[in-house]
């Protein structure tokens, strides 16, 4: 047991949230390495000529940076000390050589977006082997792996100059397998470059200059799941994919149930969203792809929050009341406060305290927290490159280094912040009171932003009587608190800049469950449920009512269970357990139960015509279809670029192997006209991709 106090009540000991358990973050703190931007470990691997700067002069080519620098800092408990358990680091695959000049400045592929071979590694940042020495080290000190992936696209080509960079080339183990120009096998999308303007169109239009893969040709399908399966067995404990935004929906949900049914990790996409940017497209990719995103929406409002001063504490409060209600699965996206695609966080010549109450917001809230590569070293740099410049300081006294550390051992040790529930207890425009609650877990967070000191009268909380010191021993200038025995907090004052941190733990009194993952799956996999109060002796798991006991439950414990989904109709359940004492636990929504196996379908249908505000959508006798509801129908269906109107498509993850039955509609408010005639048929392969074309 870890024996803290509180003041009031024993801390409980966390469980064994290492990396043997890959499909749950919730209480890790993670941090997103630019691999060639942290530290060069090993010089003989650098790139030579005009793709190296020595000294990082030039932050558009390679810097030295590798795995082997990585495991120096693992090695020498630069990451322990700080209190984190998951590194996210550049996509480790092999990019392009080529050094391209843009505009006359030259740049290369130090980044990762530039993949040319996704079944070998980038050799600036190490061998196969020195990739297992990273796994391994990282393992031995219970850190888990995270790579950034991008299927989306190989690396800049022109259609029509097939001499510029390395025209998009993407081979298989050392096996060219194709070029952008001259495609005769369709492995890209020849469309032009995105104007962003709609979804669609940043879906099977090129991401910039990028050569954009085409995901319904089965050669390219088949790539990818083979790829990533390589990397799952290296020992990988998490995906971050790249630009998932930019990839047909259907593909990707596939793709994720090929991962789920091989060896399920912890996977989330990128989504990015502009400020002020709210996205139901965004909402639905979380809630039905098997993957969950980067928080935009969050990072977003704490940087207007604590960095640009254009919003206030009331904007932060509805944007946590906001997400709760649109995100099925809060506490599985990834929060963050910025990355190699923002402005740093911090700039030159600003308060570190903003930055400090920033990282304190983000580590006690919802979501799993990310932490960019030198945040806690207060690192600037405004844009691209500048945002990605080498790894300054290894400094470990810093008050961000050790407000990280801090915060990052009471997610361990303090459920209510892995898994709780988000409660608004004081508000101005200044200072947010926030309180998380998970069973009789309790951590109440103050933050005041504003240059006075504020007397905090009437506050409420679920802490029981007692006197609570600050969690960060007044780091940030933070108090001890009184609490009465009605949760009533006596009034205190909490100074300009402040941020205090109060909390109680105590043994669960009732089951309750805080995490499920995967969130989706089919009849067979084995799912894992994290929580506490589980008891030591087996229970019951439902779904809905389907009652699962005994050997398809593989393993129980007080906080975590192990079970097999059963053969059970494919939708999405709640799941719920009960004690072998036979207390019941809260319900987990909306765990998706699959048909079976999946692959992908691109649904066509031509002579479509609808007037102005009708759209076409498809509905179907399989849960992935909606199965026959026409409010969980697929669409609407686009109609501007592989087809124009009045043809209509859409990729859609299906259950391989299977005969469909199927048929479109039209939709203008709530009126639906349905297509006449009898039901379509169509019978999905067993593996791949397809196509069907029909007339309306």
């Amino acid at each position: 047991m870890i024996a803290l106090t509180n003041g009031n009540a024993p801390v409980q000991a966390a469980p064994d949230t290492s990396v043997l358990n890959q499909q749950n973050f919730s209480t890790d703190v993670i941090y997103q390495i630019v691999t060639d931007r942290f530290l060069d470990g090993n010089s003989a691997n650098n790139p030579t000529g005009a793709a190296f700067s020595p000294g990082c002069q030039n932050l558009r080519v390679y810097c030295g940076g590798d795995w082997a620098g990585i495991i120096a800092k693992i090695n020498d408990n630069y990451f322990t000390d700080l209190g984190i358990s998951a590194l996210w680091i550049s996509q480790p695959v092999e990019n392009i050589y080529a050094v391209i000049n843009y505009s006359g400045v030259n740049n290369t592929a130090y980044h990762g977006y530039w993949a040319r071979d996704f079944k070998k590694t980038n050799p600036a940042f190490g061998s196969m082997t020195e990739f297992q020495n990273l796994i391994q080290a990282a393992h031995a000190k219970n850190i888990k792996i995270i790579i950034d992936f991008a299927p989306n696209h190989t690396s800049p080509a022109s259609e029509t100059n097939p001499s510029f960079a390395e025209n998009g080339r993407f081979y298989n183990n050392g096996v060219l397998m194709g070029s952008y120009t001259g495609d005769t096998s369709g492995y890209f999308h020849h469309n032009g470059g995105s104007n962003f303007a709609t979804i669609e169109d940043g879906i099977y239009r090129n991401l910039y200059d990028l050569a954009d893969f085409n995901h319904n040709n089965n050669t390219v399908d088949s790539y990818f799941k083979e790829s990533i399966k390589l990397w799952l067995n290296m020992g990988i404990d998490g995906i971050r994919v790249d630009a998932v935004k930019h990839m047909p929906f259907g593909w990707q949900k596939s793709w994720m149930s090929y991962i789920y049914n091989y060896k399920p990790v912890f996977t989330f996409g990128e989504w990015f969203l502009g400020v002020n940017e709210i996205s139901p497209e965004n909402y639905h990719f979380a809630n039905d792809s098997g993957m969950s995103l980067l928080d935009f929406e969050f990072g977003q409002t704490a940087r207007q929050v604590f960095r640009d001063n254009t919003a206030n504490m009331y904007d932060l409060d509805a944007m946590i009341n906001r997400t709760a209600a649109a995100y099925t699965q809060i506490a599985d996206q990834v929060t963050f406060i910025d990355n190699h695609d923002m402005d740093r966080f911090h700039t030159t010549g600003a308060s570190a305290r903003r930055l400090e109450q920033a990282l304190a917001f983000t580590l006690t809230s919802r979501g799993v927290p990310a932490i960019y590569y030198g945040t806690e070293q207060y690192m600037t740099g405004n844009g691209d490159p500048d945002n990605r410049a080498m790894m300054t300081s290894f400094n470990r006294t810093s008050t961000a280094y050790q407000l990280t550390k801090k915060l990052a051992l009471l997610r361990k040790t303090n459920p209510a912040l892995a898994y709780g529930t988000t409660q608004q207890r004081w508000l101005n425009n200044d200072v947010y009171i926030y309180e998380r609650k998970f069973g009789n877990n309790v951590t109440v967070i103050a933050i005041n932003r504003g240059s006075a000191p504020v007397s905090i009268s009437g506050l409420a909380t679920s802490l029981p009587a007692g006197t609570y010191g600050d969690v960060l021993s007044g780091l940030l200038n933070g108090n001890s608190i009184s609490a009465s025995a009605n949760g009533g907090v006596s009034t205190f004052t909490l100074g300009a800049g402040a941020v205090g941190v109060w909390q109680y733990t105590a043994s669960a009194s009732a089951p309750a469950i805080g995490n499920i993952g995967p969130d989706m799956g089919k009849a067979g996999n084995v799912v894992t449920i994290d929580g506490r109060g589980f008891g030591a002796a087996k229970g019951t798991v439902f779904f809905d009512t389907t009652a699962v006991t005994g050997a398809t439950i593989v393993s129980w414990e007080d906080t975590q269970i192990k079970v097999v989904v059963p053969a059970i109709a494919a939708k999405k359940y709640q799941v719920k357990i009960r004690s072998s004492a036979g207390s019941d636990s809260n319900s987990y929504a909306n765990y998706n139960v699959l048909s079976g196996d999946q692959v992908t379908v691109r649904f066509v249908v031509s002579g479509a015509t609808t007037v102005f505000g009708e759209n076409v959508y498809l509905a179907g006798n399989v849960a992935e279809l909606g199965g026959w509801e026409s409010a969980k129908a697929i669409g609407p269906m686009y109609n501007q670029v592989l087809h124009a109107y009045p043809t209509w498509y859409y990729d859609v993850s299906v259950p391989a192997n299977t005969t469909l039955q199927y048929k479109y509609f039209k939709k203008n408010g709530q009126a639906i006209v349905w297509q006449s005639g009898n039901n379509r048929t169509f019978t999905t392969p067993t593996s791949g991709t397809a196509t069907v074309h029909i007339n309306w």
